[in-house]
């Protein structure tokens, strides 16, 4: 069967930059198997599989695959996807207005919102269906700096420190001093798993090669199947979790636009949108410009 896909640049303007997304349309009929090859052929971050929701009101039930497993959530994709979606079923709405998309994932319902600004490329975001949960203790600072090739000194910067948050993917959250500190990274595979387990490990910093942007950040995942990711929107959701720690954000909504893939030539930028009352979350946002770079037909 001749299954439409499409190859797209997510959480950017300019094509090949930002984090490529293949998304495979009409995935009615594969297994969980042909699937999981599907996505190894890709050879990306991430691929999507498009399927008819269970409930008919929502736009789209996805599956999400790594190379090497399924995902129950991940932001790249859902912003990717949300754009695709709205572009091929939407076109002329989004020349004036903006478009909702519903999207079904393992994690549950996720609404996203679609537009296209004058001039720009087609811009998704939607809202988290999990705020951040803090789970145990991540190990020592020796320890998690050892398996990323840094000193213990160099983790850290204020008052954040490393902690552990899931918004639908366990993140390890870790802090570094600066930008020369997280472009220095060199993670010890040997040493990766005692450190970080089957979690993402997200490094961060203030220090930022934008001035504009508020946060620098690099993910490493080797136990999903992502040595290296471009662009992390599901670990950025967690991030909001330690922010809400260390930064304590004021009542109201806050923008927090994170910086990431510069140092694998793939400039990326996630906004984090953060709704704050009485000294807790109460809704956060991923979101981010995705552009159409090719598209053909798989037949399996």
């Amino acid at each position: 069967m001749k299954r439409p896909y499409y190859l797209l640049d997510v959480f950017t303007q300019t094509p090949l930059s930002g984090n490529p997304l293949a998304v495979v349309l009409d995935a009615a009929g594969l297994d969980d198997d042909r699937m999981q090859k599907i996505a190894r052929e890709f050879n990306l971050s991430e691929t999507v599989f498009v399927f008819d929701p269970v409930d008919p009101v929502n736009t789209a039930r996805l599956r999400i695959f790594t190379t090497v497993k399924e995902l129950p959530f991940a932001g790249h994709p859902t912003v990717g996807t949300s754009a695709l979606l709205a572009e091929l079923r939407a076109s002329a709405f989004l020349k004036s207005r903006d478009v909702g998309v519903m999207i079904e994932e393992k994690i549950g319902i996720i609404s996203c919102t679609v537009r296209r600004p004058q001039g720009s490329a087609i811009v998704a975001h939607f809202d988290l269906p999990k705020l951040p949960e803090r789970l145990a203790a991540p190990p020592p600072n020796a320890v998690l700096a050892a398996a990323l090739g840094l000193q213990e000194v160099d983790l850290g910067f204020r008052s954040h420190e490393p902690t552990i948050f899931t918004a639908g993917l366990p993140t390890t959250l870790v802090p570094v001093k600066d930008l020369a500190t997280i472009a220095s990274v060199r993670p010890d595979l040997s040493k990766f798993g005692d450190a970080f387990g089957e979690t993402a490990a997200y490094l961060y910093t203030s220090d930022t090669n934008d001035q504009n942007n508020d946060l620098h950040a690099r993910m490493f995942g080797p136990a999903l199947g992502v040595f290296e990711d471009p662009a992390t929107g599901a670990s950025a959701a967690a991030l909001a979790g330690a922010l809400m720690i260390f930064e304590n954000p004021e009542p109201g909504d806050h923008t927090v636009r994170i910086e990431q893939g510069f140092e694998m030539g793939r400039p990326s930028l996630i906004v984090l949108g953060l709704n704050v009352k009485d000294s807790a979350l109460q809704s956060a946002s991923i979101g981010g410009p995705a552009v159409i770079v090719g598209q053909g037909t798989i037949d399996l």
